[in-house]
């Protein structure tokens, strides 16, 4: 019974660091560079595009047309 109370009472202060909320003040901060997942962005852009050309289909990444990679 102790032991069911007790990880339970450890499951609880657990959830409390889950409840924060990001300030106004703080957004600056996740909005840098540093933050993004994506570091390279225009990398990424010419990744999909080579993808969605190589594919022969639209990979819903907003590139229109087949395989040929020309548009």
């Amino acid at each position: 019974m102790i032991g069911k109370l007790r990880y339970a009472l450890v499951f609880l202060v657990c959830l409390t660091g889950c409840t924060q909320q990001v300030m106004p003040w703080e957004r600056g901060f996740l909005a840098k560079p540093q933050m993004q997942l994506d570091t390279d962005p225009e990398r990424s852009k010419i990744m999909k595009h080579t993808f969605s050309s190589k594919e022969a289909a639209t990979g819903g990444y907003g590139v229109g047309g087949g395989g040929c990679g020309c548009n």
